[in-house]
């Protein structure tokens, strides 16, 4: 399984849950380090976190949402309004939707799934500030 985490960076690992606690295709929602995450183990095996927290809806809901994919993009729908989320990167896959959610560093150490919240890949200020 492929860790999402960027070269350039420190990273502070905290262990989130064990990977069976992981369903293939299915969300889940953990807090750490008063960050509530959304953990998603897809169909093809790749682990994702991203922020729980969907901003068009205003609730914590992205780990409720629906698991798939847009062509070879692995994909979250915001249970709410709907609004497809690449779980790379966390940018919407299309309008109306504009605002990312955040996407945190995850990796697997043995059968813990470890995740940095400290270290965001990418976050919703970051891409404001670009825009």
């Amino acid at each position: 399984m492929t860790a999402i985490l960027s070269a350039d960076i420190d990273v502070d690992w905290r262990p989130i849950c064990r990977l069976d606690d992981l369903l293939t295709g299915r969300g889940a929602g953990a807090l750490l380090d008063g960050e509530q995450i959304a953990l998603f183990r897809h169909s093809d095996g790749a682990l994702y976190a991203v922020g729980n927290y969907d901003p068009y809806g205003r609730a914590h809901v992205i780990s409720r949402g629906l698991v798939g994919s847009r062509g070879d993009i692995p994909t979250v729908a915001s249970p709410l309004y709907k609004n497809v989320f690449d779980l790379r990167t966390g940018h919407p896959t299309g309008l109306p939707a504009t605002v990312p959610v955040p996407v945190y560093p995850v990796k697997i150490d043995g059968d813990d799934v470890l995740v940095d919240v400290e270290h965001p890949i990418s976050t919703h200020s970051e891409e404001m500030s670009s825009s």
